[in-house]
């Protein structure tokens, strides 16, 4: 915590605004949308019902497809199974780690020779980088389909400028525990149209009319975040920078360490990209990463694998997947060579040096 959330906290509970909605939510999503530049923002209680909102505005029904990186972690999916369509997964590529232009100029010519296009693609930014947008948005423009930007590891992050999650139709964050800010619970959907960030308001408080009594004419959702956590979201937005600037020194640090070492590589910052370092993550040579997480683990240090692909898990053994190149998946190679670090910005330079140290003492 940074320490005034209490004061947001205190005069929600001073006013008896504790239920979704009130001068924190207000505020909460105003400071949102002057820091990312986005027309405006609705506040929701996950980052997961935020990109349901977004296909729901985008009218995704039972057997659409919808296009998703399978290089990801599974909220990025679930909400298009609510809604009763198929994802079809798209491989990354090794500048980014994120969606393949390539692979996804493959799936779109196959989708548009079936007549089956996606209602939206979903584009993930991993790790706080950002995806080569210009090239995803150029096909996603050619085929007229709507980008839904899942940029809950990366607010704060830009691309070629612009705040990462304003780039497409719509964008989402997460304030989950693990975020770089967080509300313990909660997410955002961001748009440049104020209008369907107004109807996501709507649906996410169950679609209650503007009537003196309970109306409602189509299915809504109880999605809004509490005036309550909203306090927390408020003070955690006014150190986000400070967040940053905290995460880049630690990544800093590693790479600072290993620059010489050729048995890690570290996730590059794209050209004219921005990247918060949300975690600090890194692929292996002839190391199993199994290896260096249970030597981390003997001195009390959490580390972990990187996302396991969607077009691996049982739950989509029979999903469509899209590879860059015929060789294999580029998606496969990241898991299995890739770790996250400790990435905490309350981590000390002593802390940071204990995992340089056993890093360097496995990877000579």
């Amino acid at each position: 915590m940074s320490g005034n959330e209490q004061k947001y906290i205190q005069q929600a509970f001073d006013t008896n605004w504790i239920a979704p909605l009130g001068p924190n939510v207000d505020q909460f999503e105003a400071n949102l949308a002057a820091y990312t530049g986005a027309k405006d923002v609705a506040v929701t209680n996950s980052g997961t019902s935020a990109i349901h909102l977004a296909l729901t505005l985008l009218n995704v029904q039972n057997g659409d497809t919808v296009f998703c990186s399978t290089f990801t972690f599974i909220a990025s999916i679930n909400p298009a199974l609510y809604l009763g369509a198929k994802p079809v997964f798209i491989d990354s590529e090794m500048d980014t780690w994120g969606m393949s232009p390539i692979a996804l100029a493959k799936a779109l010519k196959d989708a548009a020779a079936k007549n089956k296009l996606p209602k939206a693609i979903i584009v993930v930014h991993l790790y706080g980088q950002s995806c080569k947008m210009d090239e995803i948005m150029a096909l996603a423009n050619r085929y007229s389909i709507p980008v839904i930007e899942d940029a809950a590891e990366s607010l704060g992050s830009t691309y070629k400028g612009r705040q990462l999650g304003t780039i497409g139709t719509f964008g989402i964050y997460s304030f989950n525990g693990n975020k770089i800010i967080t509300t313990s619970g909660g997410g955002a959907l961001v748009s440049n149209d104020a209008k369907q960030i107004e109807k996501a308001r709507y649906l996410a408080s169950q679609a209650k009319e503007a009537a003196p009594y309970y109306s409602h004419s189509e299915v809504g959702f109880n999605y809004r975040l509490s005036n309550v956590l909203a306090g927390i979201g408020i003070a955690q937005l006014d150190v986000l920078d400070e967040r940053i600037a905290k995460k880049r020194a630690i990544f800093d640090a590693y790479e600072t360490t290993f620059k010489n070492n050729a048995a890690l590589t570290f996730l590059p910052e794209w050209q004219e990209t921005f990247n918060n370092r949300w975690l600090t993550t890194v692929l292996l040579e002839d190391i199993l990463p199994e290896k260096i997480i249970e030597k981390l683990a003997e001195k009390g240090i959490e580390s972990r694998r990187l996302w396991k692909p969607m077009h691996t898990q049982e739950l989509f053994q029979d999903a469509a997947y899209y590879s860059e190149n015929k060789e294999g998946s580029n998606a496969d190679i990241l898991f299995q060579k890739g770790i996250c670090l400790p990435s905490g910005t309350q981590m000390t330079h002593t802390q940071i040096a204990l995992v340089c140290q056993v890093l360097g003492q496995i990877c000579k």
